[in-house]
């Protein structure tokens, strides 16, 4: 019987925060605006091997989609208390084959996780974590500003 074996290392991940003076609703409607709903169709570039549209998709495609939302506001109605808060996997397909094919660890980091809730003022606090792609972190945060 073959045994698993669980290695633990540790690394330095940075949590950006940024304070904005827009409402949770306006730069929630800002990110998706920036970054629009994934298309799957490009998944199935990507299994076939299709090199020229895959290029296409690179050079005219959208520079960072939305994976997937989860509203985790609302899963704090359990409590009678529903925020205002959603988190966001962003990433780019092609970028992520083109980062696990040289190393599949690097799965854990595309796509991107953005948090965006409201503050005690009621405006939008984002927040995202930074591994190694912290230009593409910005370039999604600055949206929110």
């Amino acid at each position: 019987m073959t045994q698993a074996s669980v290695t633990l290392r540790t690394i330095e991940i940075e949590q950006i925060r940024i304070s904005s003076d827009r409402p949770f609703a306006q730069v929630r409607r800002r990110l998706e605006d920036v970054a629009p709903k994934f298309d799957p169709d490009i998944v199935d570039v990507l299994q076939r091997a299709d090199q020229q549209r895959a290029a296409d998709y690179e050079q005219s495609g959208p520079k960072l989609s939305i994976f997937v939302e989860r509203d985790h506001g609302a899963l704090l109605q359990i409590i009678g208390r529903r925020r205002s808060a959603a988190r966001h996997e962003i990433g780019n397909p092609v970028t992520a084959s083109k980062m696990t094919r040289h190393q599949l660890a690097a799965a854990l980091y595309a796509p991107l996780r953005v948090a965006l809730f409201e503050d005690e003022r009621g405006m939008a606090a984002p927040r995202a974590y930074s591994g190694t792609g912290t230009s593409k972190v910005f370039s999604v945060t600055e949206t929110m500003q």
